[in-house]
């Protein structure tokens, strides 16, 4: 449904949008649907959900927020924005929390109706800021959505007052889709299927009647004398959707699985915020995925490594919490040589600490968290499109190398979303298997010349009998070895292997001038943010390179050469420096640190001031 306006239309090319109320009243929703409209409009997007760790936080409260942040442009981009043009705020808390957000002249829309004086209160507003000076910098429209959904939802006589004023989201949906010209179908889509089951059937007319009213109020009213039409963005011929890194991560792993042509077992333990990869890969039964909830972090882990000693795919998830919990078993996965693949959906810690917040914490503990010398390869994702590609080449490395791996997204990256082209079944690279079938001469760890792989013997296999465990092993047969000078042949072994990683790493990208004064390195999450301050300091005629790197474990070969030949390294982490820490100790580089723990990604405009200060 799409209403032709009478009113003037302006062209805009860039515009976010940050919906905000109370956690648990539909926010996450709103903002999720105008992104999937604007995706399907084809628009590029980028989005940023924020919500407290409780199910329900309490309502009217700062802390008790729930905000989802959606930038959508005729234009290629890179994060979800720095600052807000629209604003929609259902109470005091919503519009305090995000007010300085928005820019000057930016639009707020304010729900009246949530500006009650107990609200005001838990916000801490000493006078309405509706009715003083204090938003006179702002295009500020005040609607009562209370009132005019109620109104439009009147015929609906088997509501009950409450039931019909949680549509208000539905209506202010409305008008900002009629504000920027998204069309409605999806969302009613969505809606019908989203309330289609037992007992909740009623509420589907109602909620589309809401959205509709919404779209037909903002063009009626003479509240809006202006809408804004974004223009599809030029993007590379194919089949698109939207995607979160979570997806992607899901997506790749089932891509490796048909690729390899091995079943794809998945053990874990839910936890906040990579549970949505359990969630997702159960609905792929038909694709030979198997998934287990375990009772805990460790029967996962132990299952894990159990499923592929057994010839699957083998894969487990969780976040800094959890994956503390794994690392006894993960090493003795790295003992016994088995490929599986464990992804570190990275969260605000320590302990529970900020569990639906991002941080890029947990490097120190992916490459160092275990006890021994127990290396393996790790790799970071940088977009949620990317948690596609780097969760297959996870897959393979652990599959050619028989090794575990370890995959670093977070939690920015893993409930964020971007516009994805679906790769076609031919652009993927098959994932050669072979299971070792020779009985004659068979060492369970005699290994492959180019890889220090050994061979994978399925345990059933008549003639290829071995022992496996947690005990140091001899080199070639596997029996027990207490042998010391086998036990440091046995660690160079297992090391030279995850070094050998190396030789399958591209050269590193270096964008910009390959030498000069200042390089802004990057790794994970930060990718966007890096590259929109270097495209805004390039244009603004300062000579500022970026380059941003996948393998964390090993390096890229390449990589102290590239560092040494800046005069500066800018390294922007979430963290306390744990990447710096490494590359400074490696290279003996002075890699300086710009970090940030607020649970919260880097703003483009925070890297560009603090290049700025270094040149």
């Amino acid at each position: 449904m799409t209403i032709a306006t009478r009113k003037p239309v302006e062209e805009r090319t860039d515009v976010v949008i940050r919906f905000a109320d109370d956690s648990g009243t539909g926010m996450q929703v709103s903002g999720d649907q105008f992104a999937s409209a604007s995706a399907l409009f084809g628009n590029d997007l980028s989005t940023l959900p924020d919500f407290p760790a409780e199910i329900r936080a309490p309502a009217g409260t700062l802390a008790g927020i729930s905000s989802f942040q959606v930038r959508f442009s005729s234009e290629d981009i890179h994060t979800p924005g720095d600052d807000v043009d629209v604003l929609v705020a259902m109470n005091p808390a919503a519009l305090k929390v995000s007010l300085p957000l928005v820019r000057a002249n930016g639009i707020i829309l304010v729900n009246t109706a949530g500006f009650s004086a107990k609200n005001l209160r838990l916000a801490d507003y000493d006078t309405n800021p509706l009715d003083d000076s204090s938003l006179d910098r702002y295009q500020v429209f005040k609607v009562d959505l209370v009132e005019l959904t109620k109104s439009a939802l009147k015929e609906f006589t088997d509501l009950s007052a409450r039931e019909a004023e949680r549509a208000k989201n539905m209506f202010a949906l409305g008008m900002v889709f009629w504000l920027f010209h998204r069309p409605l179908e999806h969302t009613i889509e969505w809606i019908s299927a989203y309330f289609n089951r037992p007992g909740r059937e009623k509420f589907i007319e109602p909620n589309i009647a809401a959205l509709k009213s919404g779209y037909v109020y903002a063009e009626a009213t003479e509240l809006f004398a202006t809408s804004y039409e974004v223009k599809p963005a030029p993007l590379r011929p194919g089949t698109y959707r939207n995607i979160n890194g979570n997806s992607g991560l899901v997506m790749g792993l089932i891509a490796a699985s048909k690729k390899s042509g091995l079943p794809l077992f998945f053990a874990g333990y839910p936890i906040t915020p990579a549970s949505q990869i359990l969630h997702e890969l159960s609905q792929y039964r038909h694709c030979r995925v198997r998934t287990v909830q375990c009772e805990d972090e460790i029967a996962a882990m132990g299952a894990t490594i159990g499923a592929a000693y057994g010839g699957s795919l083998s894969v487990t998830a969780s976040s800094g919490p959890g994956i503390a919990l794994k690392q006894e078993a993960l090493s003795l996965a790295i003992s016994m040589e088995l490929p599986l693949v464990v992804c570190n959906v990275q969260r605000g810690g320590p302990s529970t600490g900020l569990p639906t917040k991002t941080e890029q914490s947990d490097l120190f503990q992916a490459i160092c968290g275990r006890h021994g010398e127990s290396p393996l390869p790790v790799l970071a994702t940088s977009r949620p499109g990317d948690c596609f590609d780097v969760a297959f080449m996870a897959a393979r490395i652990a599959i050619k190398y028989m090794t575990p791996v370890i995959v670093l997204s977070d939690g920015y990256l893993g409930n964020g979303t971007e516009p994805w082209r679906i790769p076609e079944a031919d652009e993927l690279d098959a994932i050669p298997v072979k299971f070792h079938t020779e009985v004659e001469g068979f060492e369970a760890f005699r290994r492959d010349p180019e890889t220090l792989a050994r061979p994978w013997a399925l345990p059933g296999t008549p003639g290829l009998e071995h022992r496996v465990g947690g005990l140091e092993k001899a080199d070639g047969s596997g029996n027990v070895s207490y042998d010391p000078i086998n036990h440091e042949v046995m660690t160079h072994h297992r090391a030279d292997k995850v070094a050998r990683v190396a030789t399958e790493i591209p050269p590193t990208e270096v964008h910009g001038p390959d030498e000069g004064d200042v390089l802004i390195l990057g790794w994970g999450g930060t990718y966007g943010s890096i590259r929109a301050a270097a495209e805004r300091l390039s244009a603004a005629g300062h000579t500022v390179s970026r380059a941003h790197i996948r393998w964390l474990n090993p390096l890229p070969s390449d990589l102290e050469d590239i560092l040494k030949r800046f005069k500066r390294v800018l390294l922007p982490e979430l963290n306390l420096g744990q990447l710096s820490t490494f590359l400074r100790s490696r290279y003996l580089v002075d890699v300086q640190s710009l970090n940030k723990m607020q649970g919260k990604p880097f703003t483009s405009g925070e890297i560009e001031d603090a290049v700025r200060n270094l040149l």
